[in-house]
């Protein structure tokens, strides 16, 4: 067990992970007291109850005044993350823009062809405050969604907009799928985006089989999440998508990497890394060879050199026809060539692989198993991956009203 980190209280942690926590379950309930594998867990009953939610919440008026100009959806954090899943969900046919918008406000072009989806899971955050406020303002066809009894409804209903409530369980970040399902089904409303409901009982049944996988009470050699956890301990991880839906869970992973286990992650598309990022597999973390590394290094006090380590997601849920599209084909050979040259360096590569039938269930794949990495490497580092306290921090100096935009 490695020497605790200095810090102020509620922040020390181990800088070397400790792989016997992971396989103590007692241990790591006692290390998470906010329960945040039990909020992860919970992501497939997220889809079924929000689901059910937004069937009750009256968007059938959405659909009145046909289909929109664009979409804005606007928040900050996780509940904005949501426009990327609905872009990589309608996939390139989605015959009017999504725009991700994370600042207060709307867009200065937005209007009454324009729809504005505020989401929040708190209800309290600035940019989905100021955007349903300027929505309303400006005309614009208005969905609200966030936490029951919160400022952001009090906006909605005086602007006879719809609103969904979202319970509040769990930080934004562990709330993904409670925020991501309403605003897909407020697509399908305005005729952006086919998704029914064998698509969303499918995600929740997929969501429900990788947290079985991924429990805490199993062991880390058959645990996939412990093991890519401690696969990941130590390094400087660098995660690639293979495709537009990969690389939206891509940028998930690196979100909870550095929210629950506090690492710094590069992340993104492996077309953007191709033109610049591959070259980190030749710099001081990556492939150096032994006789190019710090000869005056004592191994005894330093420990052994901290390395890249590549995690690859790869959508090889295809569809027949769009496996044969040349795009495609492109970005598997990518994928291939990135694991060929990780290889040839002495570069770990780990590789997690979409699964199922529609754009959702494997969306939800490649988050799945991530997310509880996430948190057993929080936990294997002495970290509750709940209580982030420099989160909190930074919300009481950005802003003195206490809001939900950062996580």
């Amino acid at each position: 067990m490695g020497n605790p980190v200095d810090g102020t209280a509620g922040i020390q942690g181990r800088r070397v992970a400790d792989e016997s926590i992971l396989d103590d379950e007692k241990q790591m309930t006692a290390q998470d007291p906010g329960g945040m594998l039990r909020a992860t867990a919970s992501a497939g009953a997220q889809v079924r109850e929000c689901a059910q939610l937004a069937a009750e919440a009256n968007l059938n008026a959405l659909s009145d005044e046909g289909r929109p100009r664009a979409v804005v959806i606007a928040g900050a954090g996780t509940a904005v993350l949501t426009a990327d899943i609905l872009r990589t969900v309608a996939g390139p046919r989605c015959p009017a823009p999504v725009i991700a918008h994370r600042s207060p406000g709307v867009p200065g072009w937005v209007g009454a062809a324009d729809v504005v989806i505020a989401v929040s899971a708190s209800g309290r955050s600035p940019e989905a405050l100021a955007a349903a406020e300027a929505a309303a303002r400006r005309g614009a066809r208005l969905v609200a969604i966030g936490a029951p009894d919160s400022r952001l409804q009090s906006i909605a209903e005086s602007a006879r907009a719809p609103f969904i409530g979202v319970p509040r369980r769990a930080p934004a970040r562990a709330s993904l799928w409670s925020l991501a399902v309403p605003v897909l089904l407020a697509a399908r409303q305005l005729d952006l985006v086919k998704i029914n409901e064998a698509d969303l009982a499918e995600t929740a049944t997929r969501l429900d089989t990788d947290a079985d996988r991924c429990r805490p009470g199993l062991e880390s050699f058959v645990n996939p999440a412990k093991s890519l956890a401690l696969g990941l301990a130590g390094s400087v991880p660098i995660v690639w998508g293979s495709s537009p839906l990969a690389t939206v869970a891509a940028r998930r992973f690196a979100d909870t990497l550095s929210a629950n286990a506090r690492y710094p992650v590069v992340a993104g598309a492996l077309g953007e890394a191709g033109r610049g990022r591959v070259g980190l597999l030749d710099g001081v973390f990556g492939g150096l060879v032994e006789g190019e590394r710090d000869i005056f290094a004592d191994p005894e006090t330093e420990g052994d050199p901290t390395r890249l380590r590549i995690v690859l997601l790869r959508d090889g849920g295809l569809d027949p026809q769009e496996a044969n599209d040349e795009p495609v084909a492109v970005e598997e050979r990518r994928a291939d060539a990135v694991q060929t040259l990780a290889e040839r360096r002495g570069v770990r590569c780990d590789v997690v692989t979409a699964e199922g039938g529609s754009a959702l269930e494997r969306l939800a794949s490649l988050i799945a198993v991530p997310d509880f990495a996430s948190i057993y490497l929080a936990l294997a580092h002495g970290l509750d991956p709940m209580a982030v306290p420099a989160i909190s921090e930074m919300k009481e100096l950005a802003n003195p009203i206490r809001t939900e935009g950062i996580n």
